[in-house]
């Protein structure tokens, strides 16, 4: 009698098997796993370098420059406008003021803001919201060049 494809010496019939042995997988990956967790605190922290504004030959527009001092008062000036004047405000004024500058010089001219370094970052943030809700399109932070 001659064998069948599918029958064994015992007369049991062998089946195919369609699973997969991940076995092998995942002893690969619990390797990798440990390399990782070895090597991932000798790896240096990455340090963050800012970058320092540069000089520019560009004639700057007129802005009205809003500054921020540390003990939260603020002083708004004029560039580039012929006017020198400083006027002393309160955050509370801020709007009014810069309204009335703004109609002076023109609805185009742009509006910095130049905060001390020893004024908390929150402050000038907060400044600049006021600026954003008063609807200005032109807002920047005033910067000192590089050497």
């Amino acid at each position: 009698m001659p064998a069948s494809a599918s029958r064994s010496r015992g007369g049991r019939s062998r089946r195919l098997v369609n699973d997969i042995n991940v076995v092998p997988y995942i002893d690969v990956m619990l390797v990798l796993l440990v390399i990782f967790m070895v090597t991932a605190p000798l790896v240096p922290p990455g340090a963050i370098e800012l970058p320092r504004a540069g000089r520019s030959t560009a004639k700057t527009d007129k802005y009205i420059e809003v500054q921020v001092f540390a003990d939260g008062t603020m002083r708004l000036r004029t560039g580039n406008t012929g006017d020198p004047s400083e006027k002393r405000i309160a955050r509370a004024d801020l709007e009014g003021t810069v309204r009335e500058l703004l109609s002076l010089h023109g609805e185009e001219t742009a509006v910095v803001i130049a905060g001390d370094r020893a004024v908390r970052y929150e402050r000038v943030i907060e400044v600049l919201g006021d600026l954003q809700r008063m609807n200005i399109g032109r807002v920047a932070l005033l910067v000192k060049p590089g050497n």
